[in-house]
């Protein structure tokens, strides 16, 4: 990780994320890949694996830059070892810790209420004609935000942790 200043930095994870949302097409992919350039963790593999997480599969079900926020949640906090349970409830209690803020802040976790918060209507991305009219619409820029938000969540999650260890 570099010096930069915390707020450049969450800026920066911020920025990224929403721009490889829009350049991928993939909240879950565009927040991870933010989040795995700034903290070096994960790999390609790991950014492959977050290929089908919008809204898990398009479904409107958790938005993938929860999906996104949690796998790098994971690459943090995350156990290698089953039956490590400390590491276990370390990274279940940090994921609740996201997924309450990202709710702070859009009331949800949910892809289609907060495709429906972002345009004003429903919209089923898995439908080719909501697909059609969601990209009419420059959707994928108006999406930008979640992932970004979602990205500089857990990046400050990471900067206290690392600030916290510091000190220790």
């Amino acid at each position: 990780m570099s010096a930069e200043p915390r707020e450049q930095i969450l800026d920066d994870v911020e920025r990224k994320a929403a721009e490889y949302e829009i350049e991928s097409g993939c909240c879950a992919q565009g927040c991870l890949r933010a989040l795995q350039e700034q903290f070096e963790i994960g790999n390609v593999e790991t950014y492959k694996a977050a290929t089908a997480m919008p809204g898990i599969a398009l479904r409107g079900e958790t938005c993938g830059a929860v999906v996104g926020g949690l796998m790098a949640v994971g690459l943090v906090w995350g156990r290698e070892d089953p039956k490590d349970m400390d590491s276990f409830f370390r990274a279940i209690s940090k994921g609740r810790k996201f997924c309450e803020a990202f709710e702070k802040e859009f009331s949800t976790v949910m892809c289609r209420a907060i495709v429906k918060q972002r345009f004003g209507k429903e919209l089923n991305l898995a439908d080719p004609e909501d697909a059609k009219e969601f990209e009419r619409m420059d959707g994928f820029r108006v999406c930008s935000y979640v992932p970004g938000k979602a990205a500089r969540i857990v990046a400050g999650m990471i900067l206290d942790a690392r600030e916290k260890e510091q000190r220790s």
